[in-house]
């Protein structure tokens, strides 16, 4: 099976994760929610699948590009 990877579309500080390893997600599901500019933004999954790994944490800054939950 190919791994997937959820990554941030914008710069951004994680104040939310909603999901962990081990959970399902189903492509559109919200997994992260970003603070950019006081906007929160959601980050979706464009993929279904079990999450394998979240690479941030509450707090964390993260780039445009960046990887924040890996899928299986």
């Amino acid at each position: 099976m190919t791994m997937k990877k959820v990554t941030a579309n914008m710069a951004g500080t994680v104040i939310n994760l909603l999901v962990k390893a081990g959970d399902s997600v189903q492509a559109g599901q919200d997994v992260i929610v970003l603070e950019s500019m006081k906007m929160e933004v959601p980050i979706q999954s464009e993929a279904a699948g079990t999450v394998t790994d979240v690479k941030v944490n509450i707090g964390d800054f993260v780039n445009d590009g960046d990887v924040l939950v890996v899928l299986e």
